[in-house]
């Protein structure tokens, strides 16, 4: 076997009493759930000073997380479909049974996006700021979970001999084909440069060049990342399929391109002025209320009564 300079032999489960998780899949959940953490404190950080219905409710949150899952589901299995469309196109039933393949992470990403902004519409939540909240969490997902690929040896790319060459050696089962021969580490470099994407947006925005939080800052972020895996593709073992790019980079320049579409209209669209007379400019966070405050759509408590408590105070003026 050629020479690895960074060679893997440890057992890929964590075991606790008879039963055994992978850590990849440990690391990807811990990476949805700090992306999840991070969004909520930006949105907290964002709020300070909101009002009406520009105000990021934290609450949300939690219905938008949810409303994303469908859309990602759907997005990536379709996304799976179009990288094997001959297998698909044999047999089309098989794209629902989700227990044979798998997901596709940019389609997925695109797919959830949609889903999650429907979501943030019904609640009459302000998406475009909630899509500027999502920037960042988004590479830190994607940054993470790429990273916590190679736990599991999923994501090698092509062989090759070079220094950074990653092989997999022991029983496993490990995630790629013949993984104990020295090959790039796709998965890795792609974890990389998303979090070489998320520093650079730090650094935009500390320099004050996105002010709007319209959502132009999600979509710079979503290229960023797309432009990288276009890039990191050309490492990887699948076959071409337009030209030099295989099925995967024609779905990343097609986003790309529909990316910067939309910035491009996001960016011309006039600011549209804070509506009045909001229901959710009416509706104040919990424990927010004055004593003697209406609740929304009710009446005002019968309690504190300026006059009862004088009286109170001073029985003698009842008689």
């Amino acid at each position: 076997m050629p020479f690895a300079v960074i060679a893997f032999d440890f057992d890929p489960y964590l075991r606790l009493d008879g039963g055994a998780v992978r850590w990849e899949t440990l690391g990807i959940a811990g990476a949805i759930l700090l992306a999840l953490i991070a969004a909520a404190v930006l949105a907290r950080h964002m709020a300070s000073g909101d009002a009406g219905s520009d105000h990021l409710r934290r609450d949300d949150l939690l219905f938008i997380a949810l409303g994303i899952v469908p859309g990602a589901v759907i997005g990536g299995r379709l996304g799976y479909a179009l990288l094997h469309l001959e297998f698909y196109l044999a047999d089309p039933g098989a794209v629902l049974d989700v227990e044979a393949g798998g997901l596709q992470l940019s389609l997925a990403v695109a797919g959830g996006t949609i889903t999650g902004l429907y979501v943030a519409r019904l609640l009459d939540a302000p998406a475009g700021r909630w899509l500027h909240v999502a920037a960042l969490p988004l590479l830190m997902a994607i940054q993470g979970g790429k990273l916590a690929m190679a736990w599991g040896g999923t994501g090698q790319g092509r062989p090759d001999d070079a220094g950074f060459a990653t092989a997999y050696l022991g029983p496993g089962p490990w995630g790629s084909l013949a993984p104990s021969l020295p090959s790039i580490p796709s998965q890795v470099l792609e974890g990389i440069g998303a979090g070489l994407v998320a520093v650079t947006l730090v650094v935009v925005l500390a320099s004050g060049r996105i002010r709007p939080r319209d959502g132009r800052l999600f979509l710079v972020a979503l290229a960023g990342w797309l432009l990288v895996r276009l890039v990191v593709a050309t490492t990887w073992r699948d076959p071409a399929v337009l030209g030099p790019l295989c099925a995967d980079q024609v779905i990343s320049v097609v986003l790309i391109a529909v990316s910067l579409a939309l910035l491009g209209w996001v960016s011309r669209r006039p600011a549209t002025p804070t509506p009045q007379g909001s229901t959710r400019e009416a509706t104040p966070e919990p424990g927010t209320l004055e004593p003697g405050t209406p609740e929304p759509g009710g009446h005002a408590p019968d309690w504190p009564d300026p006059e009862q408590a004088v009286r109170w105070r001073d029985p003698g003026d009842d008689g």
